[in-house]
């Protein structure tokens, strides 16, 4: 059983390097999806996804319950590929239409820190291969608004937990792996 973190940022190839992973397997492979449609230029973006992947692909789209899917699918003959992390996060932070303050503080929902809890509880378990893809995000300057912080503070805790949970970690920048943790992958 092998858990991996791809990491990179905006267009840097980290999708298509967990898609050759996946491949290059053998298993079987669920593809998660989490985006979600939110306007007409994303739902061309999810098609567009959606037609490139390999059609023996089992695809499951979820935006929210991600560990729901997990349990579910995960299995020693399958390799879930969860893509990606930081959308899931977003549609977390905003499933429940609240509207985040430009200062101060930001009490994010309940349903953030159970979701976030349950995910991280499938990470560690020894069900079946996986492989996540995040957007490394807090290496660019600091974000303007409350929310962006918050989307960015939390974006690098759910990274750094997925992380020390999983067996491999790998950044990819302008096409190119940088193995973080675990064998060259």
């Amino acid at each position: 059983m092998s858990r991996t973190l791809v990491l990179g940022g905006a267009r840097s190839g980290k999708s298509a390097h967990a898609e050759r992973l996946a491949a290059q397997s053998g298993k079987e492979v669920v593809y998660v999806a989490t985006a979600s449609a939110g306007d007409a230029e994303m739902a061309r973006r999810i098609a567009t996804h959606r037609a490139d992947r390999p059609a023996e692909w089992t695809t499951v789209e979820e935006p929210l319950a991600l560990a729901a899917v997990l349990e579910r699918w995960r299995a020693p003959h399958r390799l879930v590929l969860v893509d990606c992390l930081t959308l899931w996060l977003t549609n977390l932070l905003f499933a429940d239409g609240t509207e985040y303050p430009d200062v101060g503080a930001i009490a994010l929902p309940r349903r953030f820190h159970d979701e976030r809890a349950a995910l991280l509880a499938q990470v560690r378990k020894d069900a079946g291969d996986i492989v996540f893809v995040s957007n490394e995000v807090g290496m660019g300057i600091v974000p303007f608004g409350a929310v962006t912080r918050a989307f960015t503070d939390e974006a690098g805790r759910l990274n750094q937990a997925v992380a020390a949970a999983c067996d491999n970690v790998v950044f990819v920048a302008a096409g190119l792996p940088l193995v973080l943790k675990g064998a060259p992958c």
